[in-house]
């Protein structure tokens, strides 16, 4: 297999590189945390000037109309620099609003407003597990709760999963300046704005159709699963380059058994997640059926970056857990990512549930695995 990207593909990694580069230096990301404030907003300007927030927007929609595979290529590198803005939302968002609620009264003004830069809030936890009152729809009225909503205090509309009177979860976009909206704002670990949300007989903008809840949920596990990756080969080079440096009893750190297993273990953690990464993102761009995939992915997104986390953390010793150093960022953003879009055990067990409903695949029946 080949998971060289192309050159068309490369450019929007290194235009990305070099943009996060600029931005995200140590000294830059420990005055973002510092600072307070909700991401980093003048790095998301120069992100739309650019068009990164428009790579998966359809053209009919003032999108590049290109596929999860550039996308993937920049939130790499998005990962890789730690940089906090909501690239994969918003355009994962907007694209889903064009297929799928196009002709929804209003829907063309929030698109609008999301291509010039405007925020929408995204979140799937009714698909995983509801804490508190879960969120439901009745008629066109939302009613319950959503926590920790990345941006949800600064964005003007979020598209929601929320349960239906037929008892299944559909994606709805709901204004939060309506009535019977309550926000509650906090800070998530990793420095970015989160918010807790009440509705009480909100009313809902639109209602998405068909299988968009699938389809954003996949993108959305392909997402998360690129800035992860990115995160962890940045992490695991700077954790080689410093047991390379460090040194214990008369020598490098780097060549004690331990360390060198250690190291490994996470390297091949990685490959085994990038490979299973590419494999869906790469069906998503062929349109293919993606369920196993994106639940495998999501389970082994989760594993990499909380084991890599805890190894780069121990190695690194006391300088692992100093906040002055940079190495506990990604931590903080490893135990981030984790949390969304569910847990690797609620993945293992829908996988198992989707292999238990789908007996019939494998060589002994001669059907093409991926129907």
């Amino acid at each position: 297999m080949d998971f060289s990207l192309s050159e068309d593909q490369r450019a929007f990694a290194d235009m990305a590189q070099s943009l996060f580069a600029d931005f995200c230096t140590d000294e830059k990301l420990r005055e973002h945390d510092t600072s307070g404030q909700p991401f980093m907003q003048q790095l998301w300007q120069q992100c739309v000037a650019a068009g990164l927030h428009s790579i998966v927007v359809p053209e009919s929609a003032g999108g590049l109309g290109l596929g999860m595979t550039e996308l993937l290529a920049v939130l790499e590198q998005q990962g890789k620099a730690l940089a906090q803005v909501p690239l994969w939302q918003q355009q994962v968002a907007v694209a889903a609003m064009a297929q799928f609620a196009a002709h929804a009264e209003g829907v063309d003004g929030v698109v609008q407003a999301a291509m010039d830069g405007g925020l929408i809030a995204v979140s799937l936890e009714s698909v995983v597990a509801s804490r508190g009152a879960p969120l439901m729809l009745k008629g066109h009225k939302l009613n319950g709760s959503l926590h920790a909503v990345a941006l949800g205090a600064q964005a003007d509309v979020a598209l929601v999963a929320a349960g239906g009177e037929d008892g299944r979860n559909q994606l709805v976009l709901v204004s939060l300046k309506a009535a019977g909206v309550e926000r509650i704002p906090g800070m998530r670990e990793d420095y970015c704005a989160v918010a807790d949300l009440h509705f009480a007989s909100t009313p809902v903008l639109a209602v998405l159709s068909g299988n968009a809840l699938e389809w954003v949920s996949e993108r959305a596990i392909a997402s998360l699963a690129s800035l992860q990756q990115g995160a962890t080969q940045e992490q695991l080079r700077r954790t080689v380059e410093y047991v390379t440096e460090r040194q214990q009893f008369g020598r490098p750190i780097g060549t004690f058994q331990l360390v060198q297993g250690q190291m490994a273990d996470g390297y091949i953690l990685a490959q085994a997640q990038r490979t299973a990464l590419y494999q869906l993102v790469w069906r998503l761009d062929q349109s293919l059926p993606c369920a196993p995939q994106a639940h495998c992915v999501r389970a082994q997104s989760n594993e990499l970056g909380l084991k890599v986390s805890r190894v780069a953390q121990h190695v690194h010793g006391g300088m692992g857990v100093d906040v002055t150093y940079p190495m506990h960022r990604f931590m903080f953003w490893g135990r981030a990512l984790a949390v969304e879009l569910g847990s690797a055990e609620h993945h293992l067990e829908a996988l198992g549930q989707w292999l238990a409903d789908n007996d019939n695949l494998g060589w002994k029946y001669d059907l093409p695995e991926d129907r």
